[in-house]
């Protein structure tokens, strides 16, 4: 429990320098963050696997590269979800989401060794 706990906190702080590095991503609170951070956790545990599965031909044609579309869409859907969090549009949310995955990585690597 105390992990997972963690694991959320490190993602909002991802967040949180996503949106300090980006002027195309605001956060309006640090509740919003925490939302928001556990919406992405939830949505790239449920949705992300069947919409990958669904778009699994055009993943192959593009080889691989429309997974980083599908991060993309999946981020801007949370920002639509949640009031205070905003992303420009989709080609922000997708740089934003390879942001976000590069920062939690690397305080992740750094924490949960």
């Amino acid at each position: 429990m105390l992990r997972l706990l963690l694991v959320w906190l490190i993602h909002t702080v991802a967040l949180l320098a996503v949106a300090y590095m980006m002027s195309s991503v605001q956060i309006a609170s640090l509740s919003t963050a925490l939302i928001a951070a556990a919406l992405l956790g939830l949505a790239n545990t449920v949705v992300r696997p069947i919409l990958v599965l669904l778009t699994l031909p055009v993943t192959v044609l593009t080889l691989g590269l429309f997974l980083f579309v599908i991060n993309g869409v999946i981020f801007l859907g949370i920002a639509h979800l949640v009031p205070g969090f905003q992303v420009a549009g989709l080609w922000a949310a997708i740089l934003a989401a390879i942001v976000y995955s590069i920062i939690s990585f690397l305080i992740s690597a750094l924490i949960l060794r």
